[in-house]
């Protein structure tokens, strides 16, 4: 599965995607860095089918109503240390792809993952 990684979250978790096997690429990786806009890292999550991990709820309004981006990770913490946030990916990961086989948005909280649609 691919991943966009955006702004919010620490450019140290395409590690964690990439060791579970996925391609993961972080806001820093586009042509904009994150300074990128919203419609951009929407584009290209499309256009490469690619799930946005994001802590912006943009994303999430943006998705339920008109399908963009391709499929969404929303997560819904508050700031956390790098290790801890990397922990946390660790730990749902492999739940996050499994509920995106069938479905496009996920929230993540610290402790749990919910199937939203």
């Amino acid at each position: 599965m691919k991943f966009l990684i955006d702004a919010h979250l620490p450019p140290a978790l395409r590690r964690v995607f990439a060791a579970a096997g996925h391609d993961a690429i972080h806001t820093i990786d586009l042509p904009d860095q994150n300074a990128a806009k919203d419609s951009v890292l929407n584009s290209v999550s499309m256009a490469e089918q690619r799930v946005v991990v994001s802590k912006d709820t943009d994303f999430y309004y943006s998705h339920l109503l008109h399908g963009r981006p391709w499929k969404l990770v929303l997560v819904r913490t508050g700031n956390m240390s790098l290790r801890d946030t990397c922990g946390m990916f660790e730990k749902h990961l492999p739940a996050i792809s499994s509920a995106l086989q069938s479905h496009t948005l996920v929230e993540l909280d610290r402790q749990n993952l919910s199937i939203i649609a």
